[in-house]
């Protein structure tokens, strides 16, 4: 009986322990929570605008070690992508100043690794964007009713798809990315970057690919 006792005493203080551990992980998930709920479609918008403008800075970084370790045409892709996260930032700055908001980004410092580390955490990047960031800010700009913020969302997170594709695929074989630059094309309304223009329309927007800007 003694022994049972101190066996049930001992799973009791475990049981306890771990409880109170797991409390304060779960009042920290539910503010979380409660703060993103309280978030409105311009707080979404500011947030994106800095999100969107650190990119830019940070795949500039990264394009320059690229042509530093001979990655020419990674170098070329992360600056077609900083080109588009600029046509993102650009956009959702309008609509900032729209809603009466002052579009600011609080730059960082990139930290910039090798080639392969860098394409990685940009895509992580990019994942995160399309499949977290923008359909959540979609959500509360379409319950607002702000078709603009919904535009710019929607085309900013189908872009943001087709760059962590394209880093998906640098990375899948990076020694065939090796030499000289490439050339990429840069959608001016929605930030889609190709390297061979896809017939006579964006085919996230439907903008003229001849308004499409060269990158290299």
């Amino acid at each position: 009986m003694i022994i049972r006792k101190r066996a049930c005493a001992q799973v009791f203080c475990a049981t306890f322990f771990s409880l109170a551990l797991l409390f304060p992980s779960l009042n920290a998930c539910a503010k979380e929570q409660a703060a993103s709920a309280g978030k409105t479609t311009l707080d979404n918008l500011i947030a994106a605008h800095d999100g969107e403008s650190n990119a830019n800075a940070r795949y500039l970084a990264f394009a320059k070690k690229a042509d530093e370790e001979g990655y020419g045409p990674v170098a070329s892709l992360f600056r077609a992508a900083a080109r588009a996260e600029q046509v993102h930032f650009e956009r959702h700055a309008a609509v900032i100043k729209k809603l009466g908001g002052t579009p600011k980004a609080k730059i960082e410092a990139p930290a910039v690794k090798t080639t392969k580390e860098n394409l990685e955490v940009a895509m992580k990047g990019e994942i995160y964007e399309s499949e977290v960031m923008y359909p959540e800010f979609l959500a509360q700009a379409k319950k607002a009713g702000n078709a603009e913020a919904v535009d710019t969302f929607e085309d900013a997170k189908a872009a943001e798809a087709v760059h962590a594709a394209w880093y998906k695929k640098a990375l899948s074989d990076l020694n065939t990315w090796k030499g000289q630059k490439k050339d990429f094309s840069v959608c001016p309304t929605c930030g889609n970057v190709v390297d061979v223009l896809p017939g006579p329309a964006c085919p996230i927007c439907m903008t003229d690919t001849k308004k499409f800007i060269p990158v290299s």
